[in-house]
């Protein structure tokens, strides 16, 4: 069972003082240097000194006790005035005490977040060892995992540091406690959420979604590749050997078994996989595999502009058939311009296009409930895909545009910076919907096939109304 900890600052403790009755004792303190005074000053008839004497000591003994009694009543006054103060603690700059409002911001030039891992032997002392040598740079540690390996252990933090601080000397520090295989990269304030509250909010969208299981492996282990194999090629041939039911962990790739049939290949050849990683993986696997395919069923209906009403949905292989259907009623130029090869072969990637397990897709279906548009969002690794077609009866009508911008939407929800789409330089329809979607592109264009790339990450236009995950 992996042990996930959470690890506070160390605070330093606010002993609470005993409280003195300092202003009784100021007002019997002032009493008796009044009276010494009087008596020093010999103050009553015929004394040894002259009056005159006696009234400058009385006065000084009055200064005197004003200030007695103003120095007893000023901590009563800064407590009424000040109660709901921090308490100031310098000890610890990197948590923001003691600077700007600036210098408390994540990401800003007082502070920095990096993720860390490193291996240490599985001995007592030995993570005590790497919080000193971290403490000692005025590194804050917000979170902690232990992953425990066959010798040794490997630790997992999140770390809070003082910006001049660089990654080196960070290495170098854990390396001088007895930590090696050291691995450090920048975080970001997403990362501040617990591993346990992580995995659970992973589950809950994968429980909702089958096309999410690819996108909570890879948000799951962090930076990865993530490939889907099909148990059969659209070609129809058999994908040869499949990975055991229990999968296979080789250091930095895992070879899983999709529940839905085929394979799923995790790599991240910078860091390699821990068992306790491999085990997370395969929980979500046979989450996804005990709830079956689904896919949220919530229904969009739009006025076209020329009146009517068209509904847009998210589709799976439940709708090979209807999608087969549409596709036998497009012209050979549709289909070329689509799947950029003969028409003959466009029937053999639906059931792939519309595996959730590669995906995610739109259709667009009129009142009667005829398929008459496409849209496809592909996971291609660290890339994503824009993929459509519409009917030839049912274009330039704006529902290209109106599935372009839920998809894209959808692209955002997931996390893409970016989204391509491929089609022919001739296919003008398809260029102007993505630029009415009033994002950055970038243009590429080799032998008559057109790349068009949508830069997501910073852009300030919104996308069109997304789909929900769930039925209202």
């Amino acid at each position: 069972m992996t042990l996930v900890t959470a690890v506070k600052s160390a605070r330093r403790p606010h002993h609470r003082r005993r409280r003195v009755p300092v202003g009784p004792a100021a007002l019997c303190t002032v009493a008796a240097v009044a009276g010494a005074a009087v008596h020093l000053t010999g103050a009553e008839p015929g004394g040894p000194f002259p009056p005159l004497l006696a009234a400058v000591a009385v006065i000084a003994v009055a200064v005197i006790a004003m200030a007695v009694i103003a120095m007893a009543a000023f901590p009563a006054w800064w407590a009424r005035h000040h109660r709901h103060a921090p308490p100031a603690d310098t000890a610890h700059p990197a948590d923001g005490a003691g600077g700007t409002e600036e210098d408390r911001t994540e990401g800003t030039e007082g502070t920095a977040l990096w993720r860390m891992r490193t291996t240490v032997r599985d001995a007592p002392g030995s993570l005590a060892a790497l919080c000193t040598a971290l403490a000692s740079l005025g590194v804050d540690i917000l979170t902690l995992q232990t992953h425990p390996l066959a010798e040794g252990t490997v630790d997992e933090f999140l770390l809070r540091t003082p910006a001049s601080i660089p990654a080196r000397r960070l290495t170098d520090a854990v390396a001088a406690a007895g930590g090696r295989d050291t691995w450090t990269e920048r975080a970001d304030p997403h990362d501040l959420v617990d591993t346990p509250t992580r995995v659970l909010a992973l589950a809950t969208r994968t429980a909702l979604d089958s096309a999410e299981l690819p996108l909570a492996l890879r948000r799951l282990l962090g930076r990865c590749t993530v490939h889907s194999r099909p148990a059969v090629s659209p070609a129809g041939r058999p994908a040869g050997d499949l990975p055991p039911v229990e999968g296979v962990l080789e250091e930095t790739v895992m070879r899983l078994r999709d529940p839905s049939g085929g394979e799923l290949t995790v790599e991240r050849p910078h860091l390699p996989f821990t068992p306790a990683e491999f085990a997370r993986a395969r929980a979500l696997l046979e989450l996804d595999a005990r709830l079956g395919a689904r896919v949220p069923r919530h229904r969009d209906v739009l006025t076209l502009p020329e009146g009517g009403e068209i509904t847009v949905r998210r589709a799976d292989q439940r709708d090979v058939a209807a999608a087969k259907a549409m596709q036998e009623r497009c012209s050979d130029r549709t289909l070329r311009q689509r799947y950029h090869g003969s028409s003959g072969d466009a029937h053999r990637y639906l059931d792939h296009l519309l595996s959730p397990r590669f995906g995610r897709s739109l259709a667009a279906q009129t009142e009667s409930g005829r398929l008459v548009a496409l849209g496809h969002l592909l996971w291609d690794g660290d890339e994503t895909e824009l993929a459509l077609i519409v009917e030839d009866s049912w274009q330039r009508r704006g529902i290209g545009s109106e599935l372009l911008g839920r998809l894209i939407g959808l692209a955002r929800e997931a996390g893409c910076g970016q989204v391509y789409a491929v089609t022919q330089s001739s296919n003008t329809g398809m260029v102007a919907a993505m630029r009415g979607l009033g994002l950055p592109l970038d243009y590429q264009v080799e032998g008559g096939v057109l790349v068009v790339t949508a830069q997501l990450a910073g852009a300030g236009a919104e996308p069109g109304p997304r789909l929900e995950e769930a039925e209202r």
